[in-house]
Order: structure tokens, then C-alpha cells, then sequence
């Protein structure tokens, strides 16, 4: 399974900050954002990793990233997103990369307080289809939601109105190399972006769909009070445990 990071976008909510730099470039505690996705990724043993990134600042990532020699790797791909044309539209990219294998996503402003690797795993052992990561949250309005019965996912709502359940959907996916020809049938939804909701809607309806409750805390960075929320908790305790 190889393993992607989402790390484009513009960054309008952490203004001023990300004016003279990419957003997940910025620090979290005691290291840059983007090392905790990539760590998350090695720990659940995949190595071969692309960061998906754009701006006026995406070189900064290979000055500050190289070949990836710091985490272990032998080699770090990078390719650049235009705009903000959604989650999709940025997994979408990989596809020639990816050459049909299975992928982990990870959004770059996620960290996580355990590892993934068990999940990882299970989802290698599985085969096909895809696996999302869910937690339980106090506001799942901000989210897409799960709405789960009888132990399987029958619909993901993005940010409703009124949540059936308060599990959100984290931003960590995996799925089988059918990914890329979905991706080509979404339509933009009314933000003008490719929607990942979309995709895992589709395997949903596919019966393909497994899921995991995240063990452990998880938080984004992506403005001011979620990137000191994760500083104080990786200061408290520190991500990716095993």
C-alpha cells in the first residue's frame, strides 16, 4: 500500500500565519505539521509516500523534506495542486503514481495520538473496497458524519444541520485502485470542489465500505484554536504513539 498526503490549499484561515508559508509547514509543538502524517504513515509500515501540495510556497517542502531520509525513506515523491479544487480533485493527482495499488490518504493537518497500524493492516487483509477512520466528536456539525448500523457505514452526511450520530469521519482513507476511475465521474458539489464525501458514498453503495473507531485523540490544525489544541496535546503526551 503506498500513501498519500493532502497538503495543498491556501490556508485562508490561519491568515496572517500561512502569508509567507504553507500551512502545514507551520509548527505543532516541537516539529513542522507535515512530519506527523508522514510518521503516521511509516509506523502503519508504508514507505513509499507522495505529498499532494500547491501555493506560492510547495518548494519549501522538498528544502525542508528532501528525499525523506529523516523518517527512514529512500525516496519522498511530490506533485502540485493548482487552486483549491477539493480533496478529490488533489487524491486524483497521485493516480499515475499510484499505479493501481491500494493508498492511504492522509489530510496533512491531521494528527493523531495512536498509529494507524492496525487498521493499515486489517485493510491490507481485506483486499478491496475501502476503510475509513471515525471518532467521536461533541461537534459533529463541522464534519462529514457517519451514520453506522448493524456494524457497517450506510451513509456519510457532510457537515449537517442536524448529525444522526456524532461520528466524524477523520481525515484518513484508504482504498482499493478503483479510487481514480470514481474520481473521474464526480461532478463539483456547489463549493466548486471534487468532494472525498462523494467517494466514499460511492463505496458505501459498492457494500465495500469497512470502518475503524480512531483509538486515542485526534485533532486538525487548521485554525488558531485546533493548531494550539494540537501543540498542547502533543506537548501533553505526543502523537503517533505506538
Amino acid at each position: 500500500m503506498k500513501g498519500v498526503i493532502l497538503a495543498g490549499g491556501l490556508g485562508t484561515r490561519l491568515f496572517p500565519l500561512t502569508k509567507i508559508t504553507n500551512k502545514h509547514l507551520l509548527p505543532v509543538y516541537d516539529r513542522p505539521m507535515i512530519y506527523y502524517p508522514i510518521e503516521a504513515l511509516v509506523k502503519a509500515g508504508i514507505t513509499d509516500i507522495m505529498i499532494v501540495t500547491g501555493g506560492r510556497k510547495s518548494g519549501d517542502f522538498l528544502s525542508l523534506l528532501g528525499n525523506g531520509k529523516d523518517f527512514g525513506l529512500k525516496h519522498l515523491n511530490y506533485t502540485y495542486q493548482e487552486g483549491e479544487g477539493g480533496i478529490a480533485e488533489a487524491l486524483g493527482l497521485a493516480e499515475h503514481w499510484a499505479a493501481g495499488a491500494p493508498v492511504c490518504v492522509i489530510l496533512g493537518d491531521n494528527i493523531i495520538e495512536k498509529n494507524i497500524k492496525r487498521a493499515a493492516d486489517d485493510f491490507r487483509r481485506q483486499g478491496q473496497g475501502a476503510k475509513i477512520l471515525l471518532k467521536e466528536v461533541p461537534d459533529p456539525e463541522r464534519f462529514g458524519v457517519a451514520t453506522v448500523q448493524n456494524g457497517k457505514v450506510v451513509r456519510i452526511v457532510e457537515k449537517p444541520k442536524n448529525p444522526q450520530s456524532n461520528f466524524a469521519v477523520i481525515g484518513i482513507y484508504m482504498y482499493d485502485g478503483r479510487v481514480w476511475d470514481i474520481i473521474k465521474t464526480l461532478k463539483p458539489s456547489e463549493r466548486g470542489e471534487l468532494e472525498i464525501t462523494d467517494v466514499n458514498n460511492w463505496y458505501i453503495q459498492d457494500g465495500s465500505m469497512t470502518y475503524e473507531v480512531l483509538d486515542g485523540w485526534w485533532t486538525d490544525a487548521g485554525t488558531f484554536k485546533s493548531l494550539h489544541s494540537a501543540a498542547s496535546l502533543v506537548a501533553a503526551g505526543g502523537a503517533n504513539q505506538d
